[in-house]
C-alpha cells in the first residue's frame, strides 16, 4: 500500500502537520508515503504538477483534506496516469462523501431527510413540505454548520416557512462558495451520548473511537456497531467512517457516513492503529473500546 497525504503549503516536500503523525506511523510500518498539493487540487490548477511527487506505483490510500467529488475524480485520473490506483474510485468517493449517495441505502438507520437541487426558496419549501412539520437540522450534501447551531443549523419548526428560510439563508451566507450540492433537511432526533466515530475497511468495522469534536468522550462500554454492520457492508465502499449516537429511546442511529480518506482522526486514536488497519485491510479484529469518560447531551443529528 502507498499512503498519499496532503503536503504542507509552506514546505511542499513534507506532509501537512495535521497528517504528519499518520505519515510517520506509515513509514515506521514500512509503508511508502508520498505528498500531493491539496490546495492546487482544490483550485483546479495543474493537476499533473500537484501529484508530481508521487513516484511509486500501485494501490494507494489518500489521507488529507476534503475534496469535492469532481476534484477527487480528476485527482484519481491524474494518479492513474502515473500508475497509481486509489483504493477508493471517484464514484465510490462521491457515494460516501455526499449524503444523497449513501442515504437511500441507510434510510432506516438514520434521520429522515429531504434535499434540494439548487438553493432557491421554492426548492427549499418543496423539501421542507416533503419532510413534514417538526424540528429539523440543516446542512448541504457534505457539511453542516453545527457550530452556528441556532442561526444556521437548527430549525425548530418546519411549518414556519419564513423562519426556516432565515436559517437556510444564513447557512448559505456562511457556506458561500464552499456549498456542496443543495440544501439538506434532516429530521431532528434527540441523542443522549456524544457521537462515536467508527472506521470501516472493506465493509468491516476495524476501529471504534471518539468523534473529533469530542475526542475525550470515548464510546460507552456497551457500544456495538453490529446492528448497522450489514447495511454498511452492503454499500460496497472500501474505506468509510460512520458516526453514530444513542437516541433517547435507546437506539443507536447513524448521524453521518463519510469517506474515510478525508475523515478526521480524533487525537485519542493512535495514528499507528489507523495505518495498521489500512495496511492490513479488513483482517484485523475490531479494537477494544475504552470506557466512557463522560456522556454528555449531543442532540444534534
Amino acid at each position: 500500500m502507498l499512503l498519499i497525504v496532503a503536503s504542507d503549503p509552506l514546505r511542499p516536500r513534507h506532509p501537512d502537520a495535521h497528517f504528519a503523525p499518520e505519515a510517520r506511523a506509515a513509514r515506521e510500518a514500512g509503508v511508502e508515503v508520498a505528498v500531493v498539493d491539496h490546495d492546487a487540487l482544490a483550485r483546479g490548477d495543474d493537476v499533473s504538477r500537484a501529484v508530481s511527487r508521487v513516484t511509486a506505483e500501485g494501490v494507494a490510500v489518500y489521507r488529507g483534506w476534503m475534496l469535492r467529488s469532481e476534484q477527487y475524480a480528476v485527482f484519481a485520473d491524474a494518479l492513474a496516469r502515473r500508475g497509481v490506483s486509489l483504493r477508493t474510485s471517484g464514484e465510490q468517493y462521491r457515494r460516501a462523501h455526499e449524503l444523497p449517495g449513501w442515504y437511500p441505502d441507510l434510510v432506516e438507520l438514520t434521520p429522515r431527510s429531504a434535499w434540494t437541487v439548487g438553493t432557491e426558496r421554492a426548492e427549499f419549501d418543496r423539501a421542507r413540505r416533503a419532510l413534514g412539520g417538526g424540528a429539523a437540522v440543516l446542512r448541504d450534501f457534505t457539511k453542516s454548520m453545527k457550530h452556528h447551531w441556532h442561526e444556521a443549523a437548527f430549525i425548530p419548526d418546519l411549518d414556519d416557512g419564513d423562519a426556516a428560510w432565515r436559517v437556510a439563508s444564513r447557512f448559505l451566507d456562511l457556506r458561500g462558495e464552499d456549498l456542496v450540492g443543495g440544501l439538506v433537511l434532516r429530521r431532528f432526533e434527540r441523542f443522549t451520548t456524544a457521537e462515536v466515530r467508527t472506521w470501516w475497511v472493506d465493509g468491516a468495522c476495524v476501529l471504534v473511537g471518539a468523534h473529533p469534536d469530542s475526542p475525550h468522550d470515548t464510546p460507552p462500554e456497551a457500544f456495538d456497531a453490529g446492528p448497522v454492520s450489514g447495511s454498511v457492508a452492503a454499500l460496497g465502499l472500501p474505506f468509510v467512517t460512520v458516526d453514530l449516537a444513542l437516541r433517547a429511546d435507546g437506539v443507536w442511529r447513524i448521524v453521518e457516513l463519510g469517506d474515510g480518506q478525508v475523515s478526521d482522526r480524533p487525537s485519542t486514536i493512535d495514528p499507528a492503529a489507523l495505518v495498521d488497519v489500512l495496511r492490513r485491510g479488513s483482517r484485523p479484529p475490531k479494537l477494544p473500546v475504552l470506557p466512557s469518560t463522560s456522556a454528555r447531551l449531543a442532540g444534534r443529528a
